[in-house]
């Protein structure tokens, strides 16, 4: 007696197609699970059974061996119960063979037989998809994110005999559809918006040039001074996904088992803001069954560091690597996964430990090794990899009691996605570049030519300001955004001394 069903695995952000082969033995009774199972795997026979009697199933006093195919991928989570269970009765002669063709199931079961949420089951249906499979049946509360793949019928079910039931065909059920623009016409309905900001007119501007040119961005300023309000805005002032974004997006969250039961996809960018005591493998992902970390969280949006150099050093430099490659790559001794990082890094932080260092009106209490100290907690290569430092100066009274309301996000929105567009066209010939801030050396050097007024300027910047020499590729790169946002071809000494203004961490401001 035998049967075999097809179930599935997530592997990285990806799925595999898993075999559930059953096979019973006239010995003593016993259950055996094979094929590299982990503990929630193994666990599955206790629920199974449970389940079957529960569902008013009889269970075969039989020896009963399980394979989980190909036997060399590791198998993690509680998604195998309903194939496991479907199986045994398939084996039993309670489900034809024919009834389980060309389809996957996915399901947790309740000891009473119901059926608990899966994770992963997006990127599950868009394999099924893939590789011809007709249908896919997994609990009721993990339909919608599945059922926005287009050529795959989906069935949400609430139980193990509703399942039976429909197998056998003695009920009938529809499959669940997503209506994908419907989906799309809710985005971007901001609750939060920049025209809340009083003052801060430079900063917003900062902002602003960084959602155009896709730059990481520093604000630093005194306690109160507005630098977290300005950041939870941010998003709002960014691009719409594409629909392909949304889904790469959605599949991470997925796998994770993060994405609310009632959401389909993932229609907004994210704003991940992970607590200064995080750990370097939440950060970027791990664990023995690596899943993802924050920065895969924030792919396609914004991760947030408030307090910025109290992370623990270790934690911001395993952070270069993503934000060079836009991925990360977890190895294990018998597996290496891939998750995708392309984020936008906004930080925040004080002057100095005690906050008040630029503030004109409360007097700073640290002393110049106190506060050298402190900025030396974010390293040389890590700045090097953020393109704007701005300023973020308390706000006047006269400012706060204010009855003017400032630009709205939407107003900003446009010029944004107005120089992404420009931005789109000039580097159509380039697979992996997408934006000003995404330029490499050669890319810099020809898109970001200077006529001899913008030489010359850059060049007394340089000395004059003290400035480094990573500093260059930085402001060229924020010219080239600012040239963009104005649509004018040519870098003008304009774009330069205003692109200079934020490299405030590249000079000796600190140190005086």
């Amino acid at each position: 007696m035998f049967a075999k069903i097809f179930s599935a695995a997530t592997y990285g952000i990806d799925a595999v197609i898993v075999e559930v082969e059953v096979h019973f033995e006239k010995q003593l009774p016993s259950v055996t699970i094979v094929g590299l199972p982990d503990n929630a795997v193994r666990e599955s026979k206790e629920r199974v059974i449970a389940a079957l009697k529960n569902s008013g199933f009889e269970f075969p006093l039989k020896k009963i061996i399980i394979n989980l195919a190909p036997a060399d991928i590791k198998k993690e989570g509680s998604s195998f119960d309903l194939p496991i269970a479907l199986g045994i009765l398939s084996a039993n002669g309670i489900i034809s063979n024919k009834a389980l063709e060309n389809t996957l199931f996915l399901g947790e079961l309740s000891l009473d037989g119901s059926l608990r949420k899966v994770k992963g089951t997006l990127p599950i249906s868009v394999e099924g998809k893939k590789l011809g499979y007709k249908k896919i049946i997994l609990p009721q509360d993990s339909v919608k994110e599945a059922s926005i793949v287009e050529g795959i019928d989906v069935y949400g079910v609430s139980n193990l005999q509703e399942v039976v039931k429909f197998l056998k065909t003695e009920t009938k059920l529809e499959p669940v559809k997503t209506d994908l623009k419907s989906l799309f016409s809710e985005v971007n309905k901001y609750h939060l918006d920049f025209s809340d900001v009083k003052g801060q007119e430079n900063v917003k501007r900062a902002l602003e040039i960084a959602a155009a040119g896709s730059h990481n961005i520093v604000m630093i300023g005194p306690p109160g001074s507005g630098k977290s309000m300005l950041a939870k805005r941010f998003p709002s002032i960014l691009p719409p996904l594409t629909f392909e974004e949304a889904l790469e997006t959605t599949k991470i969250h997925s796998i994770a088992g993060i994405l609310p039961s009632n959401k389909a996809l993932i229609t907004e960018r994210p704003f991940r803001s992970p607590h200064h005591t995080v750990s370097d493998a939440a950060l970027i992902g791990g664990g023995s069954f690596p899943r993802p970390g924050e920065v895969s969280f924030a792919h396609h949006g914004v991760l947030f560091l408030d307090e910025f150099p109290e992370f623990k050093k270790n934690v911001l430099e395993v952070m270069r690597q993503p934000m060079e490659d836009y991925k990360v790559t977890i190895s294990r001794s018998k597996m290496s996964l891939e998750f995708p990082a392309n984020f936008m890094l906004v930080a925040a932080m004080n002057p100095c430990p005690c906050g008040y260092y630029t503030d004109p009106t409360k007097e700073c209490t640290c002393t110049i090794g106190m506060i050298q100290k402190y900025m030396a907690k974010i390293s040389g290569p890590m700045l090097d990899r953020i393109d704007i430092h701005i300023e973020v100066p308390a706000v006047k009274y006269k400012e706060l009691s204010s009855d003017s309301i400032g630009e709205t996000s939407e107003e900003i929105r446009k010029r944004v996605i107005k120089a992404r567009n420009i931005q789109i066209n000039r580097f159509k010939e380039y697979s992996t570049i997408h934006s000003n801030g995404d330029m490499g050396t050669n890319e810099i050097r020809k898109f970001c030519k200077l006529d001899n007024a913008g030489s010359e300027l850059l060049k007394m910047a340089m000395t004059k300001l003290g400035l480094s020499a990573r500093a260059y590729d930085r402001i060229l790169k924020v010219s080239r955004t600012i040239a963009d946002i104005e649509e004018s071809e040519s870098i003008t000494t304009n774009h330069i001394s205003e692109a200079i203004q934020y490299r405030s961490l590249d000079r000796d401001l600190w140190m005086h």
